[in-house]
C-alpha cells in the first residue's frame, strides 16, 4: 500500500488511490484471500479515510478570479463597518421551491413506521408550489422566511424584506437609518436585475427613509452567502424525511427550526400573486437615487431615499 498512499501531516489521516476491489485482487495474488468489504474494514482500522469531490474550483478568467477575491475582501470590510455601527446586516436568498402535498422529502425521521407518499412527484398533484424567501439577521442570529405561492420575482423579494423591516428590523434597530443587504449575484435579487433595484427604491428606501446598501456575492459563490449555511441548512434538517403535506405544515417546520447557538426563525405566508416579466422603464431607472461604490460598482451600490 505504501507507494499508493498519501496522508495529511496535520490530522494524520491517510488515503489511497487504489480501490478496495483492486487491493483484494492483489492480496489474492499473494495468497491472501480477503474480499473487498474486508479490505474496507482493514483500511478503516489503519486510519485510511474516504474522500469525496469538493466544489472549490470556480469558473471564469484570471480577471474574474481577481475580482472575486477583491469582492470577498470588500464584503468583510463593509460587514464589519455596519456591525461596528450597530446597523443591521441581512443575508437574503430564495430557498429551493417546494411542492406542497404528499411528496417524498429527502432525509430520514424517527418514527414507528415509514410515512407513505406518492410514488411519483407530479407537479399537477401539488396543492401549491411554495417559494420560501429567507432573510437572516446575521448580527442578531434571527431568521424570517416569507413563503410565497406565486412567482419568485424582484417584487416578491422586496416585499419580503419590507415585511421583515416592519415586523423585526425597525423594532430591533430603532436608531439606525441604514441597512446592508448581502445577496447572490443572480435570481430575483441579482446584481444585473433592474427591477430588483427599482423595487428596493420605491418599497424600502423612499417609504421608510433608509439608506439601503447592497453587496452581491460573485457569480458561482452563492454557497458563501451566510443564509445558506446559517438558516436554510437547518430548515432542511428540521423537515428532513417529513412530507410537506400542507402550507401550514411547512410553516410550522420553519418556525420550529432552532439551534444551540441561538438561532430562532419566524415564518409568514404571502398569498399575493406576482406576475413575471414586469420591468421598469428607462425613465424609472434614471430616476433611481443609486450611488455605485468605487469598489466593483456592478456588485456594490447604495440606494438613497428620494426627497
Amino acid at each position: 500500500m505504501a507507494p499508493a498512499t498519501a496522508g495529511d501531516p496535520i490530522t494524520g489521516l491517510k488515503w489511497t488511490r487504489k480501490t478496495t476491489a483492486k487491493v483484494s485482487k492483489e492480496l489474492k495474488q499473494n495468497g491472501i484471500q480477503v474480499c473487498a468489504k474486508t479490505v474496507a474494514r482493514l483500511l478503516d482500522s489503519l486510519d485510511y479515510a474516504l474522500r469525496v469531490n469538493h466544489k472549490k474550483l470556480s469558473r471564469g478568467s484570471v480577471k474574474t478570479r481577481s475580482q472575486r477575491n477583491k469582492q470577498f475582501r470588500y464584503l468583510d470590510r463593509i460587514r464589519k463597518s455596519f456591525a461596528d455601527e450597530g446597523a443591521p446586516v441581512i443575508s437574503v436568498d430564495t430557498k429551493k421551491k417546494e411542492p406542497v402535498g404528499c411528496f417524498k422529502n429527502p432525509g430520514a425521521a424517527w418514527g414507528r413506521v415509514a410515512t407513505p407518499v406518492n410514488d411519483h412527484d407530479f407537479r399537477s398533484d401539488a396543492s401549491a408550489l411554495a417559494v420560501p424567501y429567507g432573510i437572516l439577521d446575521t448580527i442578531a442570529n434571527r431568521g424570517h422566511v416569507v413563503v410565497g405561492i406565486s412567482h419568485d420575482t424582484p417584487a416578491f423579494a422586496a416585499d419580503a424584506i419590507v415585511h421583515w423591516w416592519n415586523r423585526e428590523g425597525s423594532l430591533r434597530y430603532p436608531q439606525t437609518r441604514k441597512l446592508l443587504i448581502l445577496a447572490d449575484g443572480g435570481g430575483s435579487n441579482g446584481s444585473r436585475c433592474r427591477a430588483w433595484k427599482h423595487q428596493l427604491q420605491i418599497k424600502l428606501c423612499d417609504p421608510f427613509g433608509i439608506d439601503v446598501t447592497v453587496c452581491h456575492y460573485p457569480p458561482g459563490a452563492s454557497k458563501w452567502n451566510p443564509i445558506e449555511h446559517r438558516l436554510f441548512s437547518y430548515i432542511s434538517e428540521n423537515w428532513a424525511g417529513e412530507p410537506l403535506v400542507t402550507l401550514e405544515t411547512m410553516l410550522n417546520f420553519i418556525r420550529t427550526t432552532k439551534t444551540q447557538t441561538g438561532l430562532r426563525v419566524r415564518a409568514t405566508l404571502k398569498k399575493r400573486y406576482y406576475p413575471t416579466g414586469v420591468k421598469p422603464s428607462a425613465q424609472e431607472m434614471k430616476n433611481l437615487n443609486l450611488v455605485p461604490h468605487k469598489v466593483l460598482p456592478n456588485w456594490n451600490y447604495t440606494l438613497l431615499p428620494r426627497l
